[in-house]
């Protein structure tokens, strides 16, 4: 499946490779600015002069515009590649339904293809967009903010390694619970489409017939289904809001009480206040990336279901057949 889906990325396979390449160089110099913050602390409450604080203070500001400048052509990259993607994908599903006999198209339904070509591919454009650039940034981010969180506060950072797997476990246990109904939307997506599509095409009928009300009724239901559906699962995804909170606040609360004890208790020689504050920022990168790994996961489960939809439509062969 996914290598039928790959073979529509085709000019835009180096778009597709500069954006990971971008976004690990991004990361890199966002898990570094915290350490460069906690040097700088440091050498303030040391008493450095204004030519050292400069130089740090113009160091921060060079590798923050370099991350800026990172992320703007990871973003840009992966904008391109996306895009190019679900045109192609498009034109591809567009030229094969061109092909298909009546016995084709009504197997399918007419109502179903038009779903399959407007939001089952923007489902997988999504997918494929977090895929080159969340899914890069995430563990990236995560196996870098750690590393950095045990250079610059050593036992502490041990916090993450309990944290960190509780967390992802119930954030993924949330994304697998809200699947099933994710999965009922796009029957629903058909549904909606069909009553749409048969009220404009046979307006005329309808009108002489005087069903107005009928249409409306069942429109209305099928609108209903839908919004039912997607309420549902959204109630599930808030969740993940509220237990990444209390993560964030577990960690916080860890990270102040024993850096804490270990500047009055050490006075400053086991740690300092700039490490406090750069734990701090790790942790808020560890655990961000998290969530939203959580969340790409959920995307690119449900973009699966529309793969599937889209493969389904790419590989039938039409029964018109022209003998030699």
């Amino acid at each position: 499946m996914y290598r039928k889906l790959f073979a529509s990325i085709r000019e835009y396979k180096r778009p597709s490779l500069e954006a990971p390449f971008y976004v690990s160089l991004e990361v890199v110099m966002e898990c570094v600015i915290p350490f460069i913050v906690a040097r700088l602390v440091n050498n303030i409450r040391a008493g450095c002069d204004m030519y050292e604080l400069l130089r740090e203070g113009l160091l921060l500001v060079v590798m923050a515009f370099m991350s800026l400048l990172f992320g703007i052509l990871a973003g840009n990259s992966c904008s391109v590649a996306a895009c190019g993607f679900a045109k192609n994908l498009r034109s591809d599903m567009f030229r094969a339904v061109q092909k298909f006999s009546f016995a084709n198209i009504d197997k399918f339904s007419t109502a179903s293809l038009v779903t399959r070509i407007t939001t089952d591919v923007a489902n997988v454009q999504e997918a494929y967009m977090m895929l080159i650039r969340t899914v890069i940034r995430g563990p990236f981010m995560i196996i870098f903010s750690f590393v950095m969180a045990g250079i610059m506060g050593g036992k502490i950072a041990l916090i993450f390694l309990f944290v960190v797997p509780v967390l992802g476990l119930g954030l993924f246990s949330i994304a697998r619970w809200a699947m099933p109904t994710f999965r009922r939307l796009f029957r629903k997506y058909d549904n909606l489409n069909s009553s749409i599509q048969e009220n404009v095409y046979a307006v005329r009928l309808v009108k002489a017939f005087v069903r107005e009300d009928f249409e409306k009724e069942k429109f209305s239901h099928a609108a209903g289904e839908l919004c039912s559906d997607f309420t549902r699962a959204e109630r599930i995804l808030a969740l993940n809001n509220p237990m990444m909170q209390f993560s964030m606040y577990i960690v916080t609360l860890f990270v102040l009480y024993y850096g804490t004890y270990k500047v009055i208790t050490s006075r400053g020689l086991d740690m300092n206040v700039g490490q406090i504050s750069s734990m701090m920022t790790y942790s808020v990168q560890i655990l961000g990336s998290l969530m939203r790994l959580s969340m790409v996961f959920v995307m690119v489960a449900l973009s699966r279901e529309s793969a599937a939809r889209i493969v389904e439509v790419l590989n039938e062969e039409s029964t018109l057949t022209s003998p030699e």
